[in-house]
């Protein structure tokens, strides 16, 4: 996978991703340039027009080939949330209900690390998956946040349930807020798809249903907008 820009690489460079890095001899982040020199990765010069064939788009001078990143079972989200609530944290993650925009994904990646979500849960088949355009819209969270796979959601939402998360559901029709969700349960938040929403089976599994408050004419938000919104309610309760 080719991934480009700066902070892009700086993530892969903590994630231990890098396989080579590719910059024009113009790239002039010296601290980021000693840092690749000191991890042994290595460094390819190319010309400005080889850069912009490998990396089209705004490379900012820099481009690298970096290891694939595979999805992870749901098992192993379980595991990873149960080592936080030994060390006294509050688990949270997310659960995507037929996301299909790569571009909302990467975001959705990008708000999870800001907020400490360690996993974003989709479902394997009609779902958008991982790839050069989700990792590079992330800016580098989509090494730090595991992503999981499933086969049914409203199953992994039981699996969820039984290992004690509460699952909340975002819609803009409920009364309710985020002020009626519990503060120390884990919690796994559910975002609906770009134009449908939460599907029915999926919305009637949830604990409860919460809506954003909002005061403008417009009555929806983009899928990973809403998500950002609620993952800091959520934190700053």
């Amino acid at each position: 996978m080719v991934l480009y820009g700066t902070n892009t690489i700086k993530a892969c460079l903590e994630a231990k991703t890098l396989i080579k890095v590719m910059m024009t001899k113009e790239f002039s982040n010296k601290v980021l340039i000693n840092s690749l020199k000191e991890s042994g990765v290595k460094i390819e010069y190319v010309s400005k027009e080889k850069l912009n064939e490998i990396a089209p788009g705004n490379n900012q001078g820099i481009a690298a080939l970096v290891k694939d990143i595979y999805p992870v079972s749901l098992n192993e989200v379980i595991a990873l949330t149960k080592k936080q609530k030994e060390k006294g944290e509050v688990p949270l993650v997310i659960i995507l209900d037929s996301l299909t925009d790569p571009h909302n994904l990467g975001a959705v990646l990008r708000s999870a690390d800001a907020f400490d979500a360690k996993a974003v849960i989709y479902k394997k088949h009609g779902s958008v998956s991982l790839n050069a355009t989700v990792a590079k819209v992330s800016t580098g969270a989509i090494n730090f946040v595991k992503c999981a796979e499933v086969t049914n959601l409203t199953r992994a939402i039981e699996t969820l349930k039984e290992n004690g998360f509460w699952v909340i559901g975002l819609d803009g029709g409920s009364k309710s807020g985020f002020k009626d969700v519990p503060k120390d349960a884990p919690l796994a938040i559910v975002v609906g798809s770009e134009g449908y929403g939460i599907s029915r089976l999926v919305k009637e599994n949830c604990d409860l249903i919460v809506s954003i408050p909002m005061i403008g004419r417009v009555n929806c938000l983009n899928a990973s907008v809403a998500c950002s919104i609620a993952l800091y309610a959520l934190r700053n309760r």
